[in-house]
């Protein structure tokens, strides 16, 4: 059975940085697609950021230049580094196992809070 558990949210100051992880139990996060989405209150769930079993990777625009995605295989961990916060990032963060397309996994979610 696949779990994702996310971890590393909290409150963050504008400017700062925050690193979120995903481990992974019961699927090889190396050959799997993986996405970070985040909902804010009132608004729908986004793609944040993604990586392919490849390694391509690609962003939303507001977090371009901002955020990375990475993947430790050895660790079976997705993270998403956050930097230069924003308020407009405070959100609910997912991590998603499975493309954008699909049902696929889900993880029960981190509250990242950005004061300004």
């Amino acid at each position: 059975q696949v779990q994702l558990v996310e971890s590393g949210g909290g409150l963050g100051q504008a400017g700062g940085s925050l690193r979120l992880s995903c481990a992974a139990s019961g699927s090889d996060v190396s050959i799997s697609a993986m996405g970070w989405y985040r909902q804010a209150p009132g608004k729908q769930r986004e793609l944040v950021a993604a990586i392919a079993s490849g390694g391509t990777t690609n962003y939303a625009d507001s977090v371009k230049g901002r955020f990375t995605i990475s993947r430790d295989n050895a660790k079976n961990t997705v993270y998403l580094q956050m930097n230069s916060l924003k308020p407009e990032d405070t959100a609910v963060y997912y991590c998603k196992l499975g493309n954008a397309y699909g049902p696929g996994y889900w993880g029960q979610g981190t509250q990242v809070t950005v004061s300004s």
